[in-house]
């Protein structure tokens, strides 16, 4: 920060240099797909920044006068984003590492070497015209004539064309997994009433294709895209606004201020730094390389073993799609799921939740350095409190979009206001101020960064319109209940299982679509669990599939940072993050913590769900007062589990083993016991 005195910078020790960037940058590329872009193109460069550029302003214009309704909003912001991922993603990541010079017929006609190849050319073209399509042939399409003489054979080619380059495009930029789910939707809509399970009518292909992708409010141009079109993209571009004010960094620096010195202080700054910055960021993956990049090296240095480290970046900037307000923008559309519940109240029901989510990482950290007697870092290599307060600033964009969020204007109107405020503010120091290609870029950037989720939530939005159309949820949910013989524990624990399968592999839009759309149901539909609760149970369940073995793609990710075993990251993220496992279930017993009930009744939750958690992470971590014994363990995470079960015998029995284990603990200490097996443990 050029503007801040050379003594009172944030210190060496939250300061990356170019080799980890560098790393992050090879990690990234390695684990998101979405990141596995273009970057030397030629003179096609000039071709995607004008495209990019206009779309942004699109948007922001769009934003204030609202010239269109949904359906032609959407087929512009549709047409946009499949051109730009076809101009800007390969068909194959080979395509990106090529080595040595290539002839340039064959970079023309290839890709190879960054080009952008003839063919990619063409299906941006192709994704342009069938998204115009719609926009030039509105009238027509939502008339009469439609209604009385159905669609053209030229309507029925452009929707299934429309189809098609939209999963190819979602395949490149956001991955296959989500493609597949789409692709055995369609099959089962084509092809239901020969299927042996939950069968129906079925459907022919031109009859689902016009529904999927001519029909308003369902299918491609539901709910998921027309929220991102006026909510998501917004916000996403006010997560990159904020990148060229520094906030991230100011997050990192704060953080470690606040907690480093501590013991386990690097891990727990960690936490709170990736907490903070992801509540901006739409994927754990990408906000565990920004952030590991500073933290992991951190975290092992100070004697963290490579694979906790890893776990904890994971597991905090996965917690960090949970935070609101914008909750990895899947806010946004869950809000719109639950019809009764305005934005601004989804987003306070959300809090408690979500810092029971990340206490709980807390207190595993803190009794995993207990046991391992990891200190904090040396306040000398902390960043001052100057340092800090002169760019407090930096807040100020947060503060003013929560703050707007929370007085009941409309989340378009507070992402613009936060937008303008983080862009005033970018002038205030010459290490953000932005000149003319400065300006270009940020616009650009802008428009890269929503490709991957416009693409995913068109995607799911073809899986919600066939769980719909077709009455799967309900018959899921039918079958579901049957199976666990009517038991609600165990339709919960089914029903957690699916949202992390189905989950696995998602990006947060998506995710939550698939899961809310398949799952939720299942719980409001055949229990009575009220609407909230529900699509909050699959939201966490679904985000929590990205530090969930074997398919941990944040743990994965934080294991390329730190030089770690990739599978050891990933168990220990799933230890580390075991409250986030267990804070739905209790949401779902007890909704107080939903703010569903009395006050004395949510004090009540949060003190048994507290020490419960504490009882948990203290006995997983192997220490609470001295480094614990396995029957002092198994007392505490027994007890921490029977405590936070809402039923007054089972608290007070499992209070009762918690209070046996602590005995043993502390007399052990006073005897001298356990603290010579924590001194000799290997930090």
């Amino acid at each position: 920060m050029s503007d801040v005195p050379s003594a009172d910078r944030p210190s060496a020790a939250t300061q990356p240099g170019a080799g980890p960037r560098n790393e992050a940058a090879a990690v990234l590329r390695e684990r998101d797909t979405s990141s596995r872009y273009r970057t030397d193109i030629g003179w096609w460069g000039w071709i995607v920044g004008a495209i990019s550029v206009v779309f942004t302003l699109y948007h922001l214009y769009a934003a204030l006068e609202r010239p269109f309704n949904n359906w032609m909003h959407g087929s512009l912001h549709l047409a946009g984003a499949t051109s730009l991922i076809f101009l800007l993603y390969p068909a194959s990541r080979r395509l990106l590492r090529a080595a040595g010079p290539v002839p340039r017929w064959r970079r023309a006609l290839t890709g190879a070497g960054g080009s952008v190849p003839v063919y990619d050319a063409v299906l941006a073209a192709a994704g342009l015209f069938c998204n115009l399509y719609i926009f030039v042939e509105y009238t027509r399409l939502t008339g009469n004539s439609v209604q009385v003489l159905g669609y053209s054979d030229t309507d029925h080619l452009v929707a299934i064309l429309g189809i098609v380059l939209v999963l190819e495009a979602t395949r490149r930029c956001v991955g296959v997994p989500i493609v597949i789910i789409a692709l055995l939707a369609m099959t089962y809509a084509i092809f239901g009433d020969r299927s042996p399970l939950f069968s129906h009518s079925g459907m022919s292909l031109e009859g689902f294709a016009t529904d999927t992708f001519l029909s308003i409010g369902s299918g491609i141009f539901g709910t998921p895209l027309q929220v991102s079109s006026n909510f998501i993209f917004l916000f996403l571009f006010f997560a990159v606004v904020l990148l060229r004010t520094n906030i991230g960094q100011f997050f990192n620096d704060l953080a470690f201020r606040a907690a480093g010195k501590y013991t386990g202080g690097p891990a727990k700054a960690a936490i709170g730094a990736s907490g903070l910055q992801g509540m901006v960021s739409g994927s754990s993956v990408a906000n565990t390389v920004a952030s590991g990049s500073f933290t992991i090296p951190i975290m092992k240095k100070a004697g963290f073993k490579p694979h906790v480290a890893a776990a904890t970046e994971a597991t905090a900037s996965t917690g960090g799609q949970l935070m609101p307000p914008i909750m990895g923008a899947a806010a946004f559309i869950m809000a719109q799921n639950v019809p009764d519940l305005e934005y601004n109240d989804l987003i306070v029901i959300a809090v408690i939740p979500a810092l029971l989510y990340f206490l709980g990482a807390f207190l595993s950290i803190h009794f995993e350095a207990k046991r391992h007697r990891i200190k904090g870092l040396p306040v000398d290599e902390l960043p001052s409190w100057r340092s800090l307060l002169v760019r407090v600033d930096l807040l100020l964009p947060l503060v003013v979009i929560i703050s707007t969020l929370l007085s009941g204007l409309s989340p378009m109107r507070a992402a613009l206001l936060g937008i303008g405020t983080a862009f005033l503010l970018s002038f205030l120091r010459t290490s953000t101020r932005l000149g003319l290609r400065g300006l270009v870029e940020l616009l650009s950037a802008g428009a890269r960064t929503a490709l991957p989720v416009i693409a995913a939530c068109a995607t799911a939005g073809i899986v919600a319109g066939t769980v719909t159309s077709t009455g799967l949820g309900g018959q899921l949910g039918g079958g579901l209940v049957d199976l666990a013989g009517g038991s609600f524990l165990l339709v919960l624990v089914m029903v957690m299982i699916a949202c992390i399968v189905l989950g696995m592999g998602l990006p947060t839009t998506a995710n939550y679509v698939v899961t809310a759309t398949v799952a939720a149901p299942i719980l409001y539909n055949n229990f009575d669990v009220p609407l909230i609760a529900a699509h909050l149970f699959v939201f966490f369940f679904g985000i929590l599939a990205d530090i969930t073995p074997p398919v941990c793609l944040a743990a994965y990710a934080g294991a390329g940072i730190a030089h770690a075993n990739p599978m050891a990251a990933g168990v220990s993220a799933l230890r580390i993050a075991v409250a986030g496992f267990l804070i739905p279930y209790v949401f779902i017993l007890q909704p107080a913590l939903l703010l569903q009930g009395s006050w004395q009744e949510l004090l009540i939750a949060l003190v048994t769900v507290i020490v419960g958690m504490v009882g948990i992470a203290s006995g997983l971590a192997g220490h609470l007062a001295v480094r614990a014994s396995w029957l002092e363990r198994v007392l505490l995470v027994a007890g921490g589990l029977a405590l936070i079960y809402p039923h007054l015998g089972v608290s007070l029995g499992g209070l009762a083993a918690m209070g046996l284990g602590l005995l043993l603990q502390l007399v052990r200490r006073r005897r001298g016991g356990g603290d010579a097996d924590a001194a000799s443990s290997p930090s």
